[in-house]
C-alpha cells in the first residue's frame, strides 16, 4: 500500500515539475516577445549633421560621465 502511495506521489511530483518548467518556458517566450517587438533600434546616422562638435564639448562629455570614477 506505502508503495502505491510513493509511486503517485512521485508520479505528482514529476507532473508539477514538467508544469513548471512549462510555465517558465511560457514566460521566458513571452518576456522575449514584448522587449523585441517594442524596442526598435533607432538609426543615428545624419542626426548631427551640419553640427560641430568641439573640443570642449568633448572634455565636457567626459568630465560629466567620468565625474563619479
Amino acid at each position: 500500500m506505502k508503495r502505491v502511495a510513493a509511486k503517485n506521489t512521485i508520479e505528482i511530483l514529476r507532473k508539477v515539475e514538467s508544469i513548471e518548467k512549462e510555465i517558465k518556458d511560457l514566460k521566458l517566450t513571452l518576456l522575449k516577445s514584448i522587449t523585441s517587438s517594442s524596442k526598435k533600434p533607432i538609426p543615428l546616422r545624419g542626426i548631427l549633421k551640419g553640427v560641430e562638435v568641439t573640443e570642449e564639448d568633448i572634455s565636457s562629455a567626459k568630465k560629466s560621465l567620468y565625474s563619479k570614477i
